[in-house]
């Protein structure tokens, strides 16, 4: 719960800050910081380098084990943000838009300011406690959103969003060792890091190889389409990664170190994993089902008439969001089994997939781009669930037995909200209100109906949690 408190909550001030700041600025300027964020994300995986992950899955973290770690995380981030310093002209020359130069060179200071607070942030996660990662993501958003709607207001244009990412992990950083005082009291260890690099550089790998899947689209829109172009496919990403991304991070994070813990009791392990893949799915299936029903409303009621374009993409990008909550369920399966190895295979298996989306948005355009994605996704799902399901004897079609229903109940429920749309006689604000209390709604029913399985587990923790608040207000 406090992990979704977190997820949700900051996720929740970013989206408002995001609308706002749409709202102000136009979409050349999202197309500008959609370009460099390949380049960040490339060096950011670098200054992790899976360590973190190695971190949360040893049992018996030594004081030596951490400040390793976080020598490792600072040095990283110098060296990259000298990276990006120096190349920051050529970055600017390929996508000729010289105003990405100095961006680049403002936004690497990113790296240098997160890399100080990884360590921090794993032994948060290490000891499940996201109260207090709730507190920090929250406030660093509340207050890093303040800065860039200011500076919008001011006309700072794309410097507003600039400054809003580096004020973010200014935040997050002195918040962290604010709240969570931790200090390297041990040296460098060789021995510390040979043992974590040999379980994190598989995950370096296929974090890099992730990574740029997920950028290469921005890359090729940036490179071979306007700046507005690539601003309408970042805002409609954005609208997408916002319940796709989080329902992913939400159970990742928690399942990732409690499932670690038990991946010696066969049962229990297989038992856990249905229980987070039956949930996930719910949650995902529905909501993305309702996102694509109503985009259109959603769109112009939030960000304005000028973000029209994003309408289609948003669309399709949700069927591709669907299918998030499994990847990385199935994926944090083959970490917890430490299985990083087989981790790393998949991802340069999958990401052979990725050559023919991008061929398709050089010469045919984005939305057939997108259709290519969509198919990869499916295709994506099938290889690792596969791999994810034989370690714990969870195959594919068992998978699918137990998913498939909330799946059909998510597109039932979409497909009536789409289609009723035409019959609401409201402007788009009371359309978008009304289609989503019946799309609400029709799942509730129709999962009431069907006596749908993981629809009656979200109701159960759901009605466990409000009992237990109002339980506590008693006594209290």
């Amino acid at each position: 719960m406090w992990s979704a408190a977190d997820s949700f909550a900051s996720q929740a001030v970013n989206f408002v800050v995001m609308v706002v700041l749409a709202r102000i600025l136009m979409p050349r300027e999202f197309g500008l910081m959609g370009m460099t964020a390949i380049f960040i994300a490339i060096s950011a995986t670098f200054v992790n380098s899976g360590l973190a992950s190695a971190l949360i899955r040893k049992k018996d973290c030594s004081q030596a084990d951490y400040a390793t770690v976080f020598y490792y995380n600072l040095g990283m981030g110098v060296l990259f943000y000298a990276i990006l310093f120096l190349s920051a002209g050529a970055i600017a020359g390929f996508f000729d838009e010289p105003l990405v130069k100095p961006m680049v060179r403002v936004l690497g200071l990113d790296l240098i300011i997160r890399s100080l607070s990884i360590i921090q942030n794993t032994r948060l996660v290490k000891r499940i406690d996201f109260r207090q990662l709730a507190k920090v993501s929250v406030t660093a958003s509340v207050l890093s959103g303040a800065i860039g709607i200011l500076m919008a207001l001011q006309g700072y244009g794309v410097w507003s969003l600039v400054a809003r990412m580096v004020a973010a992990a200014a935040f997050t950083t002195a918040l962290l060792w604010l709240w969570n005082r931790w200090w390297p009291s041990a040296g460098f260890s060789r021995e510390s890091f040979k043992e974590l690099f040999g379980f994190g550089s598989k995950l370096l790998a296929s974090s890099l190889l992730d990574t740029v899947a997920k950028n290469i689209y921005q890359l090729v829109i940036g490179r071979f389409y306007a700046a507005q172009d690539l601003g309408f496919y970042t805002q409609a990403k954005m609208f997408k990664d916002v319940p796709a991304v989080k329902i992913s991070q939400v159970t990742g994070r928690v399942t990732y170190p409690v499932l670690s813990e038990i991946r010696d009791e066969p049962e229990r392990l297989k038992k856990g994993y249905r229980h987070v893949i039956s949930i996930t799915t719910f949650l995902s299936f529905s909501v993305m089902a309702l996102m694509a029903a109503t985009a259109e409303p959603l769109i112009i009621t939030l960000i304005g008439e000028k973000w029209r374009t994003s309408i289609l993409y948003l669309q399709m990008l949700c069927f591709v969001g669907m299918m998030y909550p499994l990847h990385a369920t199935n994926l944090n399966m083959l970490k917890v089994q430490g299985r990083s190895d087989l981790f790393l295979k998949l991802e340069l298996i999958k990401k052979l997939l990725i050559v023919p989306a991008v061929l398709t948005g050089i010469f045919y355009g984005i939305v057939p781009m997108i259709g290519v994605m969509m198919i990869n996704n499916v295709i994506a799902y099938f290889l690792n669930s596969s791999w994810s399901g034989r370690l714990v004897s969870y195959p594919v079609a068992e998978q699918l037995r137990d998913v498939y229903p909330a799946f059909l109940v998510a597109v039932i429920a979409g497909a009536a909200v789409y289609l009723a749309a035409g019959l609401m006689p409201f402007g788009y604000t009371g359309l978008l209100i009304a289609q989503l209390l019946l799309g609400g709604l029709l799942i509730v029913l129709i999962s009431e109906g069907l006596r749908l399985s993981s629809y009656l587990q979200v109701k159960e923790i759901a009605a466990s949690k409000i009992k237990s608040l109002i339980n506590r207000k008693s006594t209290s």
